[in-house]
């Protein structure tokens, strides 16, 4: 070893040591002047000091980085004490993203190079000499003395590195870090505090977009916590893996791009679109599965793809705000600041830029504004909502009102369709529909009230009762039509003849009931006038012309007696009037037609019809 530190070209060991002091905050770095590429992974301390005997090692091109390569990286750099006492410092790598640090020091009183450490991502976190989220090297420079450094940068398989330290000194980096704590403490609650409002709003109003947020958010916490290093640091201090990184991270890219679809609504109104998100999410699943199975290789391929996919949510927000969305220009303008931090990443991870703590934590940083962003469109989305919820609310309770007026409107006329219908039951149950008179039922309710009104006012009352003469000979000679004819024309012609007042109905067949308040004189009168009427009625028919009489019993009362009683002498009078003949007008005598009542008694008990 030490034949190897002799055979060391004079140009490397002449190099200019970064002189330290007890003033380090992590301006000073180690320096990339002197870089060596081990693409086997495999070297040693030895094939590293060859390395740098042989003149391997050179410069890093770039702003840092040594962009997408396998294997490890080796650093060689000096720092010269410039204070007479012993100078604790803290040799912190500026980069989350290495899988295993190994650091080698030589003070001038030392003949071989000493491991300082060996520090790896999979072991336990209480085992690293520093409490920090990314490796950090203690070292101790004695006094007035320069100490030279090896340190090697493994990625394994594939990986970015940027083979750099920043110098501090111990409290100095516990300051700075507790400060990065902080901030990302403030990032992550203010997202925090986003998704639960959202995951309120979505309990409240049913959207699912909300639900989508919040869950994206809380995904965003996750990755970033592990990419980032704190998951490992407060969380998972035991067997932590780099897939663990790459899973969250697809993880979040997942829950992005579903939120982005039911935002924006690529499904309803721009369907060819929502295809590149569908692949997205495939491609996210790709991540993880790829995560899963701890293939690395798969694993960058399918982030550099979720980059490059990255900006169509941009494209396809801006279509949606072309089509008529104001919250999908807001969604625009959050995500175009996210992608603006990832671009920048991508940058620094392939050595564009210089790598410092602003562009470190600018992806995280622009993940909260975008956050913010995309939470105030998602209140546009709200507000607007809620405007057409109102608008809807209006619109209902116009058309309610609408439909309450009409509604009044079709019960009223259903109601007086009801009561017509009502009425027509009603005449139609009171009427006798051949004649459109009284039936025997109405003419019984009528003439029965009549009489009784009568009586109150100490008026007479007369019942006369017609009976058509041979009138079943009309129905046999001439048929039913003209019978009904004949029917319909008598009660026309009874009707013309008689008073509004007078109660005029039907008893069945050729039987009709005519109560009028009159005396007996004029009642007799009227009855003559009334069979003179009905002996002039002419029905034309296919055989001439054919007219009818009619038989007429008259009963008369002036004290409260029943219809039915009228009835009854009325119909004994007709009885006589059709036994002396027919067509004449027989008033009821009480001794004649009390005979005749018995004698038809007598009839009817020997099973005698009367002629």
């Amino acid at each position: 070893m030490l034949v190897l530190l002799l055979l060391i070209p004079v140009s490397v060991l002449a190099q200019v040591a970064t002189q330290v002091g007890a003033g380090e905050e992590g301006n000073q770095r180690t320096g990339q002047a002197n870089i060596w590429h081990d693409p086997s992974g495999q070297a040693t301390l030895a094939d590293a000091l060859a390395a740098l005997q042989s003149g391997s090692f050179s410069p890093l091109a770039g702003g840092g980085s040594t962009g997408l390569q396998k294997g490890s990286y080796w650093s060689y750099f000096e720092l010269h004490n410039t204070h007479q006492q012993a100078l604790p410092l803290h040799l912190e790598y500026v980069d989350h993203q290495l899988i295993r640090l190994q650091a080698f020091a030589r003070g001038e009183s030392s003949a071989d190079f000493l491991e300082l450490v060996d520090l790896a991502m999979g072991e336990p976190f209480t085992q690293r000499p520093v409490f920090h989220n990314r490796f950090v090297v203690p070292v101790e420079l004695p006094p007035g003395e320069t100490v030279k450094f090896l340190v090697r940068y493994d990625s394994e398989e594939a990986g970015f590195v940027f083979p750099s330290m920043r110098i501090w000194t111990p409290d100095a980096l516990s300051k700075s870090h507790t400060g990065e704590t902080a901030i990302l403490a403030f990032l992550f609650g203010g997202i925090a505090l986003i998704s639960l409002f959202s995951l309120i709003v979505g309990i409240t109003t049913g959207d699912s977009s909300f639900f989508a947020y919040f869950v994206y958010g809380i995904s965003k916490i996750v990755a970033w916590g592990t990419i980032l290093g704190f998951t490992h640091q407060y969380v998972l201090q035991q067997d932590f893996h780099w897939s663990y990184m790459s899973a969250t991270g697809a993880i979040s890219i997942l829950c992005g791009v579903v939120f982005d679809r039911l935002f924006l609504q690529t499904r309803k109104y721009t369907p060819r679109l929502d295809y590149i998100l569908i692949l997205m999410m495939v491609n996210a699943g790709i991540l993880l599965i790829s995560a899963i199975l701890q293939l690395k290789a798969v694993a960058l391929i399918s982030i550099t793809l979720a980059l490059l996919l990255y900006p169509a949510s941009t494209v396809i927000a801006l279509v949606r705000w072309r089509q008529g969305s104001s919250e999908a220009a807001v969604f625009a303008v959050g995500w175009t600041l996210l992608l603006a931090g990832l671009f920048y990443q991508a940058l620094r991870d392939l050595g564009v830029v210089d790598h410092n703590l602003v562009n470190y934590y600018l992806p995280p940083l622009s993940s909260f504004v975008e956050m913010v962003t995309i939470m105030a469109a998602m209140g546009i989305k709200l507000r607007r909502v809620r405007i057409q919820a109102l608008e809807s609310e209006r619109q209902y309770r116009r058309h309610l009102e609408q439909s309450k007026v009409k509604l009044e409107g079709l019960v009223r006329a259903r109601t007086e369709e009801l009561e017509k219908a009502k009425q027509l039951a009603e005449m139609e149950a009171r009427t006798d529909p051949l004649t459109g008179i009284r039936n025997r039922r109405s003419f019984l309710a009528d003439a029965e009230l009549c009489i009784k009104r009568a009586y109150r006012q100490s008026e007479p009352a007369s019942l006369l009762m017609f009976d058509i003469d041979h009138f079943k000979s009309i129905n046999d000679e001439h048929g039913h039509g003209v019978g009904d004819e004949a029917l319909r024309q008598f009660s026309a012609a009874i009707q013309t003849k008689i008073r509004e007042t007078d109660v005029f109905g039907r008893l069945g067949g050729e039987e009709f009931a005519l109560l009028i308040t009159e005396s007996r004189p004029d009642s007799l009168h009227t009855a003559e006038r009334l069979r003179d009427a009905i002996a002039g009625i002419r029905l034309p028919t296919p055989a001439g012309e054919v007219s009818f009489t009619s038989s007429i019993g008259v009963a008369h009362t002036d004290n409260d007696v029943s219809v039915e009683q009228l009835m009854r002498q009325a119909d004994l009078a007709l009885y006589r009037a059709k036994q002396q003949g027919r067509n004449q007008v027989v008033d009821y005598a009480s001794d004649a037609d009390t005979a005749t009542e018995r004698r038809l008694t007598t009839s009817d008990t020997a099973g005698v019809e009367p002629a």
